[in-house]
């Protein structure tokens, strides 16, 4: 891809921080939907703040040399109820179930630790073998495609209750269309920033169709909810700066002192085996993203210090915000679109996410991004992941019944929507495409090179 900016370059401010509020739109509906969809407590400000200081973490590990955001991870939130549910059982008090958050973390963390220590000493090409482009091609396109659900599910969903379906559908197309127009034609700013212009459009929108719907007394019109801005009390301080309620906090000494050795084992349980999951998503992610700036990342910084980075990461952002992180495909989807490498956006937006996660208003604001703009946005930017996964094995030769039989199961069973409970551990959908594609590929390893594909 013909990069605007490098890794190493430095846009004028002007545009560093237009591409960094870029990034945070981007990114920002998935952190703070984590806590949402786990409740107990958690707070979208308090992901914020972790997202951001997770993601300095990681760009201290891997020497500023990898541009991509770390965020809220969807893969743990099966775990993250089992953190709560877990305590529940064991009849130990709700506080207990902040601390299963970081002891879980700290164990998924350790994972990517070990796993990196491995490489270290092993190099990476045994994962080469392992999961070749026939195996990694498809299942980043399958990140992208099982996340197309949601972006579909958000353009129809109305942030007020009676809202229309079809003003939802007009707010999203709106969005997304503005979108594509800057990207496409726009030669000077809107191409940098399609996403925050198509966002703003899409707000515009739906805020026209409010004053239209309340002056018509017309709920069917009102589909971006303004509560959160309503809520603000700005005769005292909490108006303009609040705390963010820290998953540490909330945990307190109480909820420290209550931990078992069953307790700590039940964590164990619902962490460990989906961080062994996440690291193959890890390693898609920055593949994908190496092809997109031209860099091979698992080479320089290394997927060593990537994998450091993502897992101390983890453990760091959860003491604060309480959901582990992950490398987002939203940011990938950003640097495609934008082509701008530079990781010089990255901190810029995890400070963004720090100060904006202490600022009530600016909080308050982002709440209110109705969801169905959400999901015109997210259309093109899980739709950049998917189509990325099929630039990755173009040069596969699938006339070969290997690669694909191997394409095949990886794609139907992601699109399916393959998920396998096992207790409390879930195998979501990427990691159960994944694991079988990886199967197939080794049970039909001794395939000849003459034979013909199936017709």
């Amino acid at each position: 891809m013909n990069l605007i900016y490098g890794i190493k370059d430095k846009p004028s401010f002007g545009k560093t921080f237009l591409f960094a509020v870029q990034q945070l739109l981007a990114i920002m509906a998935a952190t703070i939907a984590v806590p949402a969809i786990v409740g107990n407590g958690l707070s979208a400000s308090a992901a914020l703040f972790g997202a951001g200081v997770g993601t300095f973490v990681y760009l201290l590990f891997t020497k500023s040399s990898s541009p991509v955001f770390l965020g809220s991870s969807f893969a743990f939130i099966g775990s993250m109820f089992s953190a709560f549910g877990g305590a529940a059982t064991l009849g130990l008090c709700q506080e207990a179930g902040y601390w299963g958050l970081i002891i879980g973390a700290l164990l998924a963390g350790l994972v990517y630790v070990i796993i990196a220590v491995i490489v270290k000493f092993c190099g990476v090409n045994w994962i080469e073998k392992l999961m070749p482009p026939v195996i990694i091609g498809p299942t980043v396109s399958i990140i992208g495609l099982s996340l197309s659900g949601n972006a579909i599910g958000d353009l129809m969903r109305s942030s007020v209750e009676g809202g229309s379906v079809y003003v939802c559908l007009i707010c999203g197309l709106i969005t997304l269309a503005v979108t594509m127009l800057c990207s496409t034609y726009s030669k000077k700013i809107g191409r940098l920033i399609p996403f925050i212009i198509g966002i703003l459009a899409g707000y515009v929108t739906a805020s026209i169709f409010a004053i239209i719907g309340v002056a018509a007394d017309c709920p069917a019109l009102i589909v971006i909810n303004y509560g959160a801005l309503k809520a603000l009390d700005f005769t005292s301080i909490s108006g303009y700066l609040s705390l963010p309620k820290f998953t540490f906090m909330l945990g307190g000494i109480e909820g420290l002192k209550a931990i078992s050795g069953k307790y700590i084992l039940t964590i164990f349980t619902a962490y460990v085996p989906v961080a062994f999951v996440v690291f193959a998503e890890h390693l898609a992610d920055h593949k994908n993203l190496s092809a997109i700036i031209g860099t091979n990342l698992l080479e320089k910084p290394g997927l060593t210090r990537t994998l450091l980075g993502d897992g101390v990461g983890t453990m760091v952002s959860t003491i604060f915000g309480g959901c582990p992180n992950t490398t987002y495909g939203e940011s990938i989807g950003c640097v495609a679109i934008t082509r701008n490498a530079s990781t010089i956006t990255i901190w810029f937006c995890a400070c963004l996410c720090i100060i904006f996660s202490l600022i009530s208003p600016l909080v308050a604001l982002l709440e209110t991004i109705p969801s169905c703009v959400m999901g015109g946005v997210c259309i093109a930017l899980y739709g950049f992941i998917a189509v990325s996964g099929f630039k990755m094995f173009q040069k596969v030769d699938l006339n070969k019944n290997r690669n694909l039989f191997v394409a095949s199961v990886i794609f139907i069973t992601g699109v399916g929507g393959m998920v396998v409970n096992f207790g409390a551990v879930e195998i979501r959908t990427v990691a159960c495409a994944l694991i079988l594609g990886i199967l197939t590929n080794v049970m039909l390893s001794k395939e000849k090179d003459e034979e013909p594909a199936a017709e």
